[in-house]
């Protein structure tokens, strides 16, 4: 294997460089779907088998190679009416596929999208698909030494448009023979089990539950061949740390944890579910949290097997404890041209045929296929975009007005400075980010945007109290979480990056709340914001679902939204111009929230523009090439002649 990938890394070196001016790609390319979207090796090598796109407005198809002449011509086939969003290889001729459907004209509630769910089997060898009745299934394991056969959740419908308590129905787990198209229960869902995950054989092994008494959240193990669920941790629903079983230590007949245990930030744990204490830190990060486990590339023959520990940066970074893994994975970022975040996302169960997936700043997702020692190129979610065009994200850290240390992705056009600038906040706002290819970002680039994409307090990944100040003492959205956006596009101005007369903001759901603030905020720093699918109401929001969330999500979610400010009692003191875009099937932050701040608006006689994506709902993956097209077009318009005097 080491030789094979020395060879190749000699073969690749000089075909890569890089184009001194840029080139300025159309819209439409940006708002593309994912021309591939999945590679996957059959469990033989044999096969090939690729989830695309192959026009506009089509439908996603699967395609079958020969994987040792990816120039033959495959076997295509798609799924309509449904559209093929997933798939998985279960044997050598078998696939089994993930479909989604437009049901509904509307939503049915919050959280209640227009889409349902169905599985089929592809049969690569007769070459036909048989649909499975079966609605809205979740694929929980896949059975290596039973290609027949896989694991399926399900959750009983709710009663009701109310999508209030779907978040607390309880998943019930089958075996589903593929063959039959039957299932059998394994684990009856209830109130105070779930999460049941299973191991490569089909044996639950870990569940999540939840003492209603205590208000304590527990979690069990199970022995592969025993019945008992053995409870071996609790955790007070007031704590902010985490606790999550990532899997057997093989070595030390025990578990592997992430946990903060008392730390600031996550780290990889030993524990001894026999005697429930934690044994010894496998890895901590001192100011960054673990993000999970690398698992061994070959889930076929190793499905189970721990070999690393992941935490998030610059790029995902792996702390290896299997040398030959480690080793791989090293060789391969030497070969990977403009390698930044890579996997082996499928591999032969014999040999070292294999799929690998790479993404970053100039990359936007390629796969390769590495069969017989050599490689090819097997396709690219945005194929027309070229890596010499695309800009660079650097890793920049900046201090807030209190003192903070601010990580935040700056993405830079190619070209000199200053130039103007974007902040583009994440949504949630209580998540990990981590930036490779941002599609929005380099759109923004492309077109001469300099854009930073900041960390702002209350991201997780940088530990808990970094995570907390933003509610713990009362809602921040509004005011220092505002602040450290305000500052990092004033830290671009200071290096002469950012030109401070030609400045805006752009976000989306949580990113699209923060642009609203900026708007109303004095003095102002931006020439104009634009706000997709943002919460204009807080309390509107919370509301949907503050009847069910107890303890420390409790004092996260209604602190914050309660306590910051709600961008709809500050429309008479808007000062620049506005975009809003919504999706009119919006289930995350409904349609009403545009519509009545809209009406504030207009109320104060104030200047904006409202674009409305029909059909589109609140998540990046329905927005199909139309919504994207539309959006792409209204920003670049609005900002090149609507932001503020003479345009961005």
């Amino acid at each position: 294997m080491n030789k094979q990938l020395f060879k190749i890394l000699v073969s690749l070196s000089l075909l890569f460089g890089m184009s001194v001016n840029a080139k300025i790609y159309p819209l439409e390319e940006f708002a593309l779907r994912d021309v591939v979207s999945k590679v996957e090796l059959s469990p033989d090598g044999n096969k090939l088998a690729v989830l695309s796109t192959p026009s506009r407005e089509g439908m996603p198809m699967i395609e079958i190679y020969d994987a040792s002449n990816l120039s033959k011509k495959p076997f295509v086939m798609n799924a309509d009416p449904m559209e093929i969003i997933a798939f998985d290889w279960v044997s050598n001729t078998n696939i089994v596929l993930t479909l989604r459907q437009k049901t509904r004209d509307e939503i049915d509630g919050f959280n209640r999208g227009v889409f349902d769910f169905k599985l089929a089997k592809l049969d690569v060898k007769k070459r036909k698909i048989k649909f499975f009745k079966e609605s809205n299934p979740r694929i929980v394991n896949l059975l290596p030494d039973e290609p027949e056969k896989i694991i399926l959740a399900f959750q009983p419908e709710a009663k009701g448009k109310s999508g209030v308590s779907a978040g607390r129905r309880p998943w019930s787990y089958y075996e589903f023979d593929l063959k039959k198209g039957r299932k059998k229960l394994i684990v009856r869902g209830q109130a105070s089990m779930y999460g049941v995950r299973f191991d490569s054989k089909g044996n639950p092994v870990f569940a999540r539950g939840f003492d209603r008494v205590t208000r304590d959240s527990i979690w069990y193990v199970r022995e592969p061949g025993k019945k008992e669920w053995v409870e071996v941790f609790r955790l007070s629903d007031d704590s902010f740390e985490d606790f999550s079983i990532q899997g057997f230590d093989i070595k030390k007949n025990g578990l592997l944890v992430t946990a903060q245990n008392g730390s600031d930030t996550r780290g990889l744990w030993e524990f001894d579910y026999v005697t429930k204490k934690f044994g010894e830190v496998v890895f901590r990060h001192p100011e960054i949290d673990v993000r999970g486990v690398s698992f061994h590339s070959n889930s076929w023959t190793n499905p189970d097997t721990i070999v690393g520990v992941t935490y998030n940066s610059d790029r995902r970074h792996i702390e290896y404890f299997d040398g030959n893994e480690g080793a791989i994975h090293a060789q391969l970022r030497q070969i990977i041209p403009y390698a930044h975040n890579f996997s082996i996302s499928s591999r032969a169960k014999v040999g070292q045929d294999m799929v690998i997936y790479n993404s970053g700043p100039r990359d936007p997702g390629t796969y390769y296929l590495l069969k017989a020692g050599k490689i090819s190129t097997v396709g690219s979610k945005q194929p027309t975009l070229k890596s010499e065009d695309l800009a660079d994200v650097k890793y920049m850290t900046y201090k807030s007005r209190d003192n903070k240390s601010i990580h935040s992705y700056v993405t830079i056009p190619q070209g000199e400075g200053p130039f103007p600038a974007i902040v583009l906040p994440h949504g949630g706002p209580f998540v990990a980010e981590m930036v490779a290819f941002d599609e929005w970002a380099q759109m923004l680039a492309n077109n001469g945007y300099l854009v930073i994409q900041p960390e702002y307090r209350g991201s997780k990944g940088y530990g808990l109290e970094y995570y907390k100040s933003a509610f713990i003492e009362g809602g921040e959205g509004g005011y220092k979480m505002q602040d450290d956006k305000d500052d990092g596009v004033n830290f671009l101005v200071k290096k002469g990056l950012a030109d401070p007369e030609r400045i805006a903001m752009f976000g989306w759901s949580y990113g699209g709340y923060a642009a609203l603030v900026a708007a109303s905020r004095t003095p102002q720093l931006y020439q104009c914001v634009i706000a997709g699918a943002a919460v204009t109401d807080n309390l509107m929001q919370v509301n949907y679902y503050s009847a069910r969330i107890k303890g420390a999500s409790a004092v996260e979610q209604l602190t914050f939204w309660r306590d910051s400010i709600s961008p709809i009692t500050q429309a008479e003191k808007v000062n620049v111009p506005i975009l809003l875009i919504h999706g009119s099937v919006d289930q995350r932050v409904p349609p009403e929230h545009q519509k009545r701040y809209r009406d504030e608006l207009d109320k104060y006689n104030k200047s904006y523009k409202f674009v409305e994506l029909d059909g589109a709902d609140h998540f990046y993956n329905t927005l199909d090439y139309g919504h994207q097209l539309t959006l792409y077009t209204s920003m670049i318009d609005y900002l090149k002649n609507d932001c503020g005097p003479g345009g961005l």
